[in-house]
């Protein structure tokens, strides 16, 4: 039998471009989760907010994967036993990333860049597109994680040959679009025949925008399981690998599957 996994979504009120300020809220929040928690999920770009503009405004607010965000990270990740889930403002090679990450309590690190970058804000003029989507295997489970605009498009999430069993979508989705973002995720989860946990956050961002922390947890069928326990503003549900391995047995969509290859630009 396997593991079950007890994922907390983390809507934080985000202070945009403060770093500080928000890690203090994260340090806060984390020290009231459920200590048995496995993996806790922080929004999109959680210590900063979704940056646009000009991209030497932006760069100061960028660090490397070996910075001062990462370290912290880790140091909470050990503390806490749990795993954390996020995005963070990567500069690499000069060009800066909207970059997931998945930092385990014993220090392993994976990190994929977001593909499909939200042109109608202009995040193309900022930032670089990645070219893999994050992927990783934890505590038993298969875990893979899209980043906010990456859950419009089906195709980036297909979960081809069962290939997750998890979807982490994390996001600065505002009030005025919400109800896209809270239709997208259990159909992410329907059709492909897997949890999906979306995580958003709080707060204004420096346009007037508006952000409820609209954070949901849906199983294979779309139906929302996720549920509030005393303390932090989160979120949590806890996963059964038992029940998703029964139901992939008895109805096996994924079987059906149009074949395709996706061509890297």
């Amino acid at each position: 039998m396997t593991t079950d996994l007890k994922i907390a979504l983390l809507p934080m009120q985000i202070e945009w471009g403060d770093k500080e300020k928000n890690f203090e809220t994260l340090e806060r929040e984390m020290q009231k989760l459920h200590p048995l928690t496995d993996l806790v999920v922080l929004p999109e770009m959680f210590s900063t907010g979704f940056q646009t503009g000009d991209k030497e405004s932006i760069r100061p607010l960028a660090e490397r994967n070996t910075g001062n965000t990462i370290d912290r990270l880790k140091n909470l990740a050990s503390r806490y036993n749990m795993g954390i889930a996020g995005t963070f403002i990567a500069d690499s090679g000069g060009s800066l990333y909207n970059r997931a990450f998945l930092i385990e309590p014993g220090g392993d690190e994976t990190f994929a860049d977001k593909r499909h970058l939200f042109t109608f804000a202009g995040e193309q003029k900022s930032f670089s597109h990645g070219y893999h989507r994050l992927a990783v295997r934890f505590r038993g489970w298969n875990i893979a994680m899209v980043v906010c605009y990456d859950i419009r498009f089906p195709v980036w999430c297909r979960n081809v040959d069962l290939e997750y069993d998890v979807l982490l979508a994390v996001a600065n989705w505002p009030v005025a679009r919400i109800d896209a973002w809270n239709k997208l995720l259990p159909a992410r989860a329907i059709e492909n025949l897997a949890y999906v946990c979306g995580v958003d956050c709080k707060g204004t961002d420096d346009h007037g925008f508006e952000y409820d922390g609209s954070s949901h947890i849906y199983d294979f069928k779309g139906k929302e399981i996720g549920t509030a326990l005393p303390g932090p503003d989160a979120v949590y549900a806890t996963l059964s690998k038992d029940k998703l391995d029964r139901f992939r047995a008895k109805f096996g969509a994924w079987q059906d599957a149009d074949k395709f290859k996706l061509l890297d630009e």
